[in-house]
């Protein structure tokens, strides 16, 4: 079993209120959004599109539903901007992290990022960086982790995502093979690497060692075939369901828990499913979700 000391149970708000398609969401609250986390008996949160900006605002309202802010996505531009204003950018975000007590900050490189776009297939478009493109992408995560280590005391791990340029198992072990583990981590998402077609539990076996965010995330796989046969774009995809919570998939979790349990994970794993909240109950999933994951983990 998990160590509840050292091991806590969060949940994002995208299944709320959907920060890459507002009409998901848009009759829901912040206050909603984290009193329904909170009854559904989490304590950790991702930081939304509409949460408070000010932190001392922030900290009160979720302080008196027991919750605390355990991580934010960071859209990184390393290899198509300036690294001084990937940098600003990053300190601002940091700044507000370290204010509100958050200890990782979760970053993706949205350089030729087509997950936004509604347009445009998901699977076959992506871009690919060629060698140059990778030795900054790599040099430059070394160094915003090495500021957020050294400067604010957070740890940063990176997100791989469906439409980036770090989506699939070879650019992940090629990112992880030229990174230095003392600043870039990994951020580990069962849902993503299903949908792209890795196996999660070889992934979470691969970089257990490096892992220091979960994001428990399921997949239905007759909506990704839909959206493969299709060409449709990753939010037409969401729309569809093609994300649920875990154990309303097809992903095993019973040994990726085993494996991070040995490796002795620490920190928190995040429920993170965005769908639409008018077709699935947000506090209904959120109540399922935490079910599944305390009858698997003793959580």
């Amino acid at each position: 079993m998990f160590n509840k000391e050292k091991v806590k149970l969060g949940i994002a708000p995208i299944a709320w209120t959907n920060d890459d398609l507002p009409d998901l969401g848009k009759e829901n609250t912040f206050e909603q959004c984290v009193s329904e986390m909170a009854l559904a008996g989490f304590t950790g949160s991702e930081v939304g599109n509409k949460y408070p900006k000010d932190p001392q605002v922030l900290k009160k309202a979720l302080s008196l539903r027991g919750i605390e802010i355990c991580n934010q996505w960071f859209s990184s531009f390393l290899i198509t901007r300036p690294f001084a204003e990937v940098e600003k950018d990053f300190r601002a975000q940091l700044e507000f992290l370290k204010a509100v007590g958050a200890k990782v900050i979760g970053a993706s490189e949205q350089s030729h990022s087509v997950q936004g776009l509604e347009d445009t297939p998901i699977f076959g478009h992506k871009y690919v960086m060629n060698d140059e493109e990778w030795e900054v992408f790599c040099k430059g995560m070394n160094r915003l982790g090495r500021i957020a280590r050294d400067e604010y005391g957070i740890t940063l791990t990176f997100h791989h995502h469906m439409g980036t340029v770090v989506q699939d198992p070879d650019e992940v072990e090629r990112m992880m093979e030229n990174t230095d583990p003392e600043y870039v981590s990994l951020l580990f998402d069962t849902g993503h690497f299903a949908y792209c077609g890795a196996d999660p539990l070889k992934m979470a076996e691969k970089y257990a060692d490096r892992i220091r965010h979960v994001h428990l995330k399921d997949i239905r796989p007759e909506v990704v075939e839909k959206v493969k046969k299709e060409n449709l774009s990753f939010l037409e995809g969401v729309r569809l369901g093609a994300f649920t919570v875990p154990g309303d998939g097809c992903i095993d979790f019973d040994p990726i828990f085993k494996v991070l349990e040995e490796a002795g994970y620490e920190g928190y794993m995040l429920v993170e499913a965005e769908q639409d909240p008018t077709k699935a109950n947000p506090l209904e999933y959120a109540i399922k979700a935490r079910k599944f994951i305390a009858e698997k983990t003793g959580l």
